[in-house]
């Protein structure tokens, strides 16, 4: 069955769309001065799940959609659109009047986020996001990287971008990846498809990202969620999330996986190469944000 966005693009042709939307970007500027900034962040990790917890939160009446993309996670602003301004990026938000129209039809409060895995990846996001938000709270999710790496590089295979097989992905990451991350702290507007997309192995190096966020922000901001939880046990692990963000408990009838991929056999070399890469890492990881992350590099 189509979905209701589907049968829209079917009916209404694209110029009609596009200029009906540039209009509700341009009334959501007009109004940003009373549009309040998000209450929390989803800023990881790429493959971890973020999809997913985004679609159960925003099924919950006191968790508006972003407007006007209502079917976007993500503005994208601090990594990818800093150079529109906080006006351009707080249009995506309700107002304060739409705010109390739902705390007075459900019982309040209301949460306003966002979910942008390359968020906690960004050099210059932590930075960006502590000056604008220091109250904010921080959702992170966080996957076996050896994992994440794989259904990264997979998704980028289905996605048409990635020729390569994984092994020589990886082999190529350090060429493709080389002086991105340095050219993003030069020159701050500037965008990186290829620090983005082929940072298959970068990536799960968690704490190393992290530190940008955790000498900026109280640790009581910070909901740590193993992706391995959320499969496991979704229903507990959306609870934590609600508690965590202070809503009601009211959950989706059912959960279902978005963004998924289909499951394929990580070539052993392959696999005991990156969880031997990986094992200090995530120990390390371990031990600063006090988590088990039974992951399988873990030493009995």
């Amino acid at each position: 069955m189509s979905s209701l966005r589907d049968r829209v693009k079917q009916v209404i042709p694209t110029q009609v769309r596009y200029r009906v939307r540039e209009g509700l970007v341009d009334y959501g500027v007009r109004t940003s001065d009373r549009r309040p900034l998000p209450d929390f962040l989803i800023i990881g990790t790429k493959r971890g799940g973020t999809t997913s917890l985004w679609n159960y939160l925003i099924r919950h009446p006191l968790v508006p959609r972003l407007f006007p993309a209502w079917n976007a996670k993500s503005s994208h602003y601090f990594a990818q659109n800093w150079r529109r301004g906080e006006a351009w990026y707080r249009s995506h938000f309700p107002t304060e009047r739409q705010r109390e129209a739902l705390e007075r039809r459900y019982g309040g409060p209301v949460r306003v986020g966002e979910a942008a895995p390359l968020y906690m990846f960004h050099p210059l996001v932590a930075e960006r996001v502590a000056a604008l938000m220091p109250a904010v709270r921080l959702i992170v999710l966080l996957r076996d990287p050896v994992q994440r790496a794989y259904s990264h590089w997979k998704e980028r295979r289905a996605n048409g971008v990635e020729p390569l097989d994984f092994a020589a992905a990886l082999a190529a990451e350090p060429a493709r990846t080389a002086g991105e991350r340095d050219r993003l702290i030069a020159e701050p507007e500037q965008v990186s498809l290829c620090y983005d997309w082929y940072s298959y192995r970068a990536r799960g190096r968690y704490l190393e990202h992290l530190e940008p966020w955790l000498e900026r922000f109280d640790r009581s901001q910070f909901l740590f969620l193993p992706s391995e939880d959320l499969y496991r046990d979704t229903r507990a692990t959306f609870r934590r999330t609600l508690e965590f963000l202070g809503l009601p408990r009211v959950e989706p009838a059912g959960f279902t996986v978005y963004n998924g991929t289909h499951p394929a056999a990580l070539e052993p070399a392959t696999r005991a190469e990156l969880t031997g890469y990986y094992r200090p890492h995530n120990e390390a990881l371990r031990q600063r944000l006090g988590l088990a992350l039974d992951w399988p590099d873990r030493v009995p």
